[in-house]
């Protein structure tokens, strides 16, 4: 019984010795690695942040500045599809049916990367 309790009791202080080193090595694995740079959705969320703390906005009133804000990109890129869209039909003089089906295809069309 007791080689019994020994043996548990050294394989227990391995075991653990094991893990502490292993976690000693992990801050210098994280920190050897390069830091990665924000996607453009993290940079976004990050500057609306920094904009509503600015503006000490709370509950529902600073959920819909968020939202506003992280979607407005958005906006401006329709937006300025509809101009493009808009005068590839006005220099094709594309009148009624015609330019509505323009549209409708110009518009559900996606953008080029």
């Amino acid at each position: 019984m007791k080689n019994l309790l020994s043996l548990v009791t050294a394989a227990s202080l391995a075991l653990t010795l094991g893990v502490a080193a292993h976690a000693a090595d992990a801050p210098a694995a994280a920190a050897s690695a390069p830091a990665k740079a924000p996607t453009a959705q993290q940079s976004k969320m990050a500057t609306c942040n920094a904009d509503a703390k600015t503006k000490a906005l709370k509950g529902d009133e600073r959920k819909a500045f968020m939202k506003d804000c992280l979607s407005a990109n958005k906006q401006a890129k329709q937006q300025d599809k509809m101009k493009s869209c808009n005068a590839d039909a006005k220099t094709k003089a594309l009148k009624g049916d015609e330019r509505k089906a323009f549209m409708k295809s110009c518009l559900s069309a996606q953008p080029a990367a």
